[in-house]
């Protein structure tokens, strides 16, 4: 089985946002012209092999990139194949809490997340601290970027310490997930994994053929079981990203936790 626990289906004010256009230059994608559907993200996974995408809403400070209605539309074209994380706007903290203490249900909606660039405001800022109660609450991992900002933004606000440090000191029961790898601060990483049981990170952003060489050491060492599949479609397509899978030379149960296990834990997915 195989769990891509970072995609979104883009809607089209969110392709003709002007700090992604870089990102989708890179990868080869014409933003006047992008079409992002259900069909054509279940078309991806299935060449790929993915059993399961985890779908994302994105809130910025301009308004909703896609809404968490959306979201919910998008999951409702194949329930059995995607699952969502709910976002908030964070500049309104007491109606970001009740939102995931109303939308959140494990089932439909496994997580939350929030991308510090987006606000260009670290995940240490008072804003986002009731979103990190409202998430221990009811139980819901919170997911965000960690390293660099691929989009034509600030990078600073994805470094690990002290920002986020400080999130993990300061709520030790949130189950916190950094996607993108955190390059290029990879000790940062390796050091809040040692102290943190409770972070965990995905190779989201990158085919796995071109991981930095000090987070593949990562992932087979002190983060062997922390780390998941996650590709950040459609910038990055499923096939592309597994392609470098066995030059991982990972052996089976390490194989299984990465692709699906980690993920199922995580997310407390029961397929």
């Amino acid at each position: 089985m195989i769990i891509d626990v970072w995609g979104q289906i883009l809607t089209p004010r969110m392709a003709q946002a002007a700090w992604l256009a870089p990102l989708l230059r890179w990868t080869g994608q014409d933003p006047a012209a992008i079409e992002v559907t259900p069909d054509l993200a279940l078309r991806a996974m299935d060449a790929a092999g993915v059993d399961m995408m985890i779908l994302s809403a994105w809130s910025a400070p301009d308004g909703w990139l896609i809404s968490n209605d959306e979201l919910d539309a998008q999951i409702e074209a194949a329930p059995d194949r995607f699952k969502g994380m709910l976002s908030v706007d964070i500049s309104r903290p007491v109606e970001a809490a009740r939102t995931i203490r109303e939308r959140f249900d494990g089932d439909r909606y496994v997580a939350v997340r929030v991308l510090p660039w987006v606000w260009n405001l670290p995940p240490n800022h008072a804003w986002y601290y009731p979103v990190y109660a409202a998430c221990v609450d009811v139980g819901a991992p919170f997911c965000t970027q960690i390293g660099h900002t691929g989009p034509l933004r600030r990078s600073e606000v994805g470094r690990l310490i002290p920002y986020l440090e400080d999130v993990l000191i300061d709520f030790p029961d949130l189950v916190v997930v950094g996607g993108h790898v955190g390059f290029p601060w990879i000790d940062e990483l390796t050091s809040l994994t040692i102290k943190f049981p409770n972070l965990y990170v995905d190779t989201s952003a990158y085919a796995l053929h071109r991981l930095p060489p000090d987070f593949l050491a990562y992932m087979k060492g002190v983060g062997r079981d922390r780390v998941m599949f996650g590709t950040n479609w459609p910038m990055l397509d499923p096939a592309r990203c597994l392609k470098g899978l066995d030059k991982l030379a990972l052996n089976e149960p390490e194989r299984q936790r990465f692709l699906s296990g980690i993920a199922k834990q995580v997310f407390k997915l029961a397929i």
